[in-house]
């Protein structure tokens, strides 16, 4: 059998392994953190500078220009293989649809008579979106970052990502980029690219908000940040957890583990098997075909240091352990998953049966992969239009309503210690 974290029936698991199975929020390392407020604070002195000096140090080359010109995305986007264009502009195409379908409206009420206040949704003025890069390139995460954004109405979207050997990011980025309809490329990465959009230089703008996902430096810098820039919500490992029962294949569920652990050494995939010989099944399918993925070393370390095939007693017991884990992504794969579908509130997207592979949901369904892990699923929503808008309230009062109110809000106000509060209202209590 392959090395598992977690295996055998969930009741028996120990108390250390349910806090380490449960509770997967982490700080990042001080030696990080260290490194990154020293990227941050050089950023912010000098600027494009510092940022070239970072891309010696780091990256395969030091780019010209830090800005890739326009005709340079273009001719990446006509080169690119024409099947993955097809897909690309699918995609695309699928994301607008969905986050279209999503743009929320002006609200009015009236309270009381004379009083009107309305929630009316503005688009940010600029954003920005990382993509990584390093070891892979990430087209799909430029689309699920910018399609949102121009959907929304944003005014202009950044794109930063690492440049390659070239000097520019790899072409299947800039050609995403192209027909995502971003504003402004950067062959900029890491901490120094997050330090840039957040604080702006010479070169890069200053955003509103940076998405996208990123290594532990990219995270540490965004959290370090917070005070200059939105962020969407931190991200961390990718997660899976599969709910399967007795007419689940194991060998999907198993395909659907091996796919996400090869994203990360430190993934977490977990299986609740709804009866021991389920769970059985299960692990013997994932035995059997880890040989066969292209990234099995990747694989089995994150197999033996975060997965799990466990054991549950009934449908109930696996709902109430998929809430407490609240997983970046949860497969329900049993005979009645439409069922239990309203039942679920901790995850952060939910992939109802087995045909709804989640390597569909993270290129092409149209629904956004830029999802909250760690168990912040509880609390954070995955990437959409509304993370490129803020809401402005506008009130108004008639002269009945300013007389109505104002008793009452002296009231308020006196008792708060506020008597400059209480003379504005006041004013309006006689004609």
């Amino acid at each position: 059998m392959i090395a598992l974290r977690f295996r055998g029936p969930l009741s028996a698991l120990s108390v250390d392994d349910r806090r380490a199975l449960f509770d997967r929020s982490s700080s990042t390392d001080a030696t990080v953190n260290a490194a990154v407020a020293s990227i941050i604070a050089d950023v912010r002195m000098r600027g494009d500078r510092a940022l070239r000096e970072l891309a010696a140090r780091f990256d395969p080359a030091v780019p010209e220009h830090l800005e890739v010109p326009r005709d340079v995305r273009r001719r990446a986007l006509d080169a690119i293989d024409p099947a993955l264009r097809r897909a690309m502009q699918r995609s695309a195409d699928n994301i607008a649809a969905v986050q279209g379908a999503s743009l929320p409206k002006s609200v009015v009420c009236n309270p009381e008579p004379g009083i009107s206040i309305c929630r009316r949704p503005d688009p940010l003025s600029c954003v920005g979106v990382y993509a990584p890069g390093g070891r892979a390139a990430y087209p799909s995460s430029v689309l699920m970052g910018a399609v949102p954004a121009r959907i929304a109405g944003v005014g202009e979207v950044v794109l930063c990502s690492p440049p390659s050997a070239s000097g520019a990011p790899s072409d299947i980025v800039l050609a995403a980029a192209e027909l995502a309809e971003v504003d402004r490329v950067f062959a900029i990465g890491g901490a120094g690219a997050i330090a840039a959009m957040a604080l702006g230089t010479d070169t890069v703008p200053r955003v509103d908000r940076i998405v996208g996902p990123g290594n532990a430096y990219v995270t540490a810098a965004k959290l370090q940040l917070v005070g200059s820039v939105a962020i969407d919500s931190p991200a961390g490992p990718s997660e899976l957890v599969v709910i399967a029962d007795r007419t689940s294949s194991p060998d999907v569920i198993a395909f659907e583990m091996l796919a996400q652990a090869e994203h990360d050494p430190l993934a977490c995939v977990l299986a609740l098997c709804i009866g021991k010989d389920v769970a059985r099944a299960v692990d013997e399918a994932l035995s059997r075909l880890v040989e066969q993925q292209a990234r099995a070393s990747i694989i089995r370390f994150a197999l033996r240091g975060q997965g799990g095939v466990l054991a549950v007693h009934s449908v109930d017991e696996a709902i109430d352990a998929a809430n407490s884990y609240a997983p970046e992504h949860l497969l329900v794969a049993i005979t009645d998953a439409e069922g239990i579908v309203d039942r679920i509130r901790g995850a952060g997207t939910i992939l109802i049966g087995e045909t709804a592979s989640v390597a569909f949901g993270d290129y092409m369904t149209g629904a956004n992969h830029v999802l909250p892990t760690n168990g912040l699923a509880r609390a954070y929503s995955g990437l959409s239009v509304l993370d490129f808008i803020r809401w402005t309230t506008c009130q108004r009062l008639d002269a009945t309503a300013a007389r109505s109110l104002s008793s009452d809000t002296v009231a308020f106000a006196m008792a708060e210690g506020l008597p400059g509060h209480a003379l504005a209202a006041q004013q309006w209590s006689v004609e």
